[in-house]
């Protein structure tokens, strides 16, 4: 598997979390839009954030293109 399908892998994983955390209601308003906090769902989204580029960066570098 290439490096973008383990980072797409793991994104889908994410989503998955996130979907049951806000199933269950772990988290509050106050914390969905804390980016900069430290609570799981803070570290989550720049987690997320970062894999999100890099799949982004590795598909420019397959075509050959500039962001």
């Amino acid at each position: 598997m290439s490096d973008k399908q383990e980072i797409i892998k793991k994104m889908l994983e994410m989503q998955h979390r996130f979907i049951e955390m806000e199933r269950n209601g772990e988290f509050t308003a106050e914390e969905y839009y804390d980016s900069d906090g430290e609570s799981e769902l803070a570290r989550y989204k720049r987690t997320y954030d970062e894999l999100a580029t890099q799949v982004v960066d590795l598909a420019h570098e397959e075509k050959g293109s500039h962001r």
